[in-house]
């Protein structure tokens, strides 16, 4: 398998340096930006596998950057994880909501860090095997970790694929957020339950040009379930 790699976006010299010199020991491969315009160049020569991105930039906010990776077609499906210093709830939901896949609070522990980026990872991962989900009009290719819509592509971000492959998989039956979080996002990362909902929207959103949002059900007081049937 190939070195990992992994941009990491962050003005502060400092903790930049900090941050790549952890990584790099525990086998990364590390590249470095100190703004966004930096980031973009880089990932104009090389595509890295995940960004770790600084919430506060110079030149934009690493929010702003988030989203100007999830509109591009090239760029959309590689993870972001927020680094920031902003701790209070809504300020992780705009994160979330922004396309990051993760929210990681100054200061964190070099450990916590490597935790997120190793979770992050493996749900960007393709899923393993040759199976070809179908529910409504829906194609859930496993093997070309591709979801379609007749011949129309459904752009999705790695968490919202795992989410709507788990649900596919699971049909008709309803799960709390606490449950996706142990399915999806895995049982030995702490991801609070908001979260949820944050990647369900995200999901709705996708599939809502195919009418297919639907198919996400809110079940009031226990959770969400995925159904192809009218509620």
């Amino acid at each position: 398998m190939s070195t990992r790699q992994i941009l990491v976006v962050e003005d502060e010299r400092a903790i930049r340096e900090m941050i790549a010199f952890g990584l790099r020991r525990s086998g990364f491969e590390v590249l470095e930006a100190e703004d966004s315009k930096q980031a973009r160049a880089s990932m104009a020569d090389r595509r890295p596998d995940l960004l770790l991105v600084d919430w506060m930039l110079p030149d934009m906010s690493g929010l702003e950057l988030t989203r100007l990776i999830k509109k591009d077609k090239d760029l959309r499906d590689i993870p972001v994880i927020m680094l920031t210093a902003r701790a209070d709830e809504q300020d992780k939901i705009t994160g979330l909501e922004g396309g990051a896949d993760d929210y990681v609070t100054k200061p964190f522990s070099p450990r916590e860090l490597l935790a997120r980026i190793q979770a992050v990872l493996r749900r960007a991962a393709p899923a393993s095997g040759e199976a070809v989900l179908l529910a409504g009009s829906l194609t859930l290719d496993a093997a070309g970790h591709r979801v379609m819509v007749g011949e129309q592509t459904v752009s999705l971000g790695p968490t919202e694929y795992r989410l709507l492959s788990f649900f596919m998989t699971h049909a008709e039956r309803v799960y709390s957020r606490s449950q996706l979080l142990d399915r999806v996002w895995g049982g030995n990362v702490y991801v609070e339950e908001r979260t949820v909902d944050v990647h369900i929207r995200r999901l709705r959103k996708a599939l809502e040009p195919f009418s297919a949002a639907d198919f996400i059900q809110t079940v009031r007081g226990a959770g969400y379930r995925f159904s192809v049937r009218p509620v």
